[in-house]
């Protein structure tokens, strides 16, 4: 359903070994959002990595994805929060980077307006077509879980408790709902767009 989801969605399409090797590699950073109002189907999805050989730890959005029919309701803000949460949680990621073609000025807006992301660099011809692609990034170190695990540091706490990705749960809608593939179910309102990146 996932693959169904990036082909409607996205020109830059996956074959099923490349989706299997991200959910084996780092199972705490997919997230799909499911339709449940009448047979259940997965109508968005985020497929994010680790930069495994980078000197400084951070993680990468391969690609986002929302059917036409569910943007406008929060779904990919959602989808995106819950990949940094863990990159930062599961990681201790600095920072997280993406790519989004030049001429989608709906996911550029979404990660610059809304998520908070910066341009880093222009990749010349970076898609299958030719297209460049903007290199994007967004700084993790003053995110709200780092500045928890400072602050109980600072505070005298010895150790720290960090909840495994599939403990937390939240509500959205009343008939959609996200979750990882580590299992964790998170109910969500709070998107729009279709983006991104790289095989």
């Amino acid at each position: 359903e996932m693959q169904a989801c990036n082909l409607a969605c996205l020109p830059e399409n996956y074959q099923m070994k490349y989706y299997f090797y991200h959910i084996l590699s780092w199972p705490q950073l997919l997230y799909v959002a499911e339709d449940t109002s009448g047979k259940s189907k997965i109508v968005g999805y985020v497929l994010a990595k680790m930069e495994e050989d980078a000197e400084t730890s951070h993680g990468h959005i391969t690609s986002l994805a929302v059917l036409r029919s569910h943007r406008k309701l929060g779904l990919a803000t959602r989808l995106m929060r819950a990949a940094e949460h863990d990159m930062v949680e599961c990681f201790d990621s600095e920072y997280v980077s993406l790519h989004v073609r030049k001429s989608n000025r709906a996911a550029f807006h979404l990660y610059s307006e809304t998520l908070g992301f910066k341009v880093h660099d222009i990749e010349k011809k970076y898609y299958a077509d030719d297209e460049d692609a903007y290199d994007m990034r967004k700084d993790l170190k003053a995110h709200p879980s780092k500045k928890k695990a400072v602050d109980a540091l600072s505070s005298g706490v010895g150790s720290l408790t960090i909840e495994s990705a599939d403990s937390a749960t939240a509500t959205v809608g009343s008939d959609d709902h996200m979750s990882s593939a580590a299992n964790a179910s998170e109910t969500g309102a709070d998107q729009y767009a279709e983006s991104n990146d790289d095989a």
